[in-house]
């Protein structure tokens, strides 16, 4: 049996959104009942939800599912995570990378679990500065490692589409607890991340 991959939807639930995504591009001035458009409401609700699923996970209790007392206590990197979310100021999309670190104190994670929990905070309407506070405090509490350290660095395109229109402009932002509080600990970090090792 070959793996199958399913997406559920709740029926009311995307009826309201589809609803509501009819009712916009009527008042855009866009004529709902041709061809392109007629599926276009249902779509746009499914999208939707499926771009805000991080509302329905528990990043927390990912990471409690994948913990494993080990004695490695130097520092752990998943870097170059790719991250795509939508900015709550205008639902437009926010991209890039999430570069996670942490020195483990008795415990490691499973490596697949901390993307999944940056995805479970980018799953949901956003700010790049909240973002990497949620991931970061994520991991400190749930985990209690030595240290952890978050950076992003993301293209948004509420300035690239809209407002002020930069095309190249990137935002960065990050955050440290405990052991990447010391600079030398945190300057290692942040040479890994920008360090081709290959």
């Amino acid at each position: 049996m070959s793996y199958k991959k399913t997406e559920e939807y709740t029926t009311e639930t995307t009826g309201n959104i589809q609803n509501s995504y009819k009712n916009i591009i009527e008042d855009l001035g866009e004529n709902t009942k041709r061809d392109g458009l007629l599926k276009t409401p249902e779509r746009a609700a499914k999208a939707m939800q499926f771009l805000t699923q991080g509302y329905e996970q528990d990043a927390a209790a990912i990471l409690k599912g994948a913990m494993f007392k080990e004695s490695y206590n130097e520092m752990v990197i998943v870097k170059d995570i790719e991250l795509y979310s939508l900015c709550e100021h205008h639902i437009l999309p926010f991209f890039g990378k999430a570069h996670i670190a942490y020195i483990p104190n008795g415990h490691i994670v499973g490596l697949s679990k901390i993307p999944r929990i940056v995805d479970v905070f980018a799953r949901r309407l956003q700010v790049q500065e909240r973002l990497t506070e949620q991931i970061l405090d994520c991991i400190n509490d749930t985990l209690k490692p030595e240290g952890v350290a978050v950076v992003i660095e993301a293209s948004h395109m509420c300035m690239q589409m809209r407002g002020i229109q930069k095309q190249n402009s990137t935002t960065t932002t990050s955050g440290f607890r405990g052991a990447f509080e010391n600079i030398e600990t945190r300057t290692e970090f942040l040479k890994l991340i920008t360090s081709n090792l290959s």
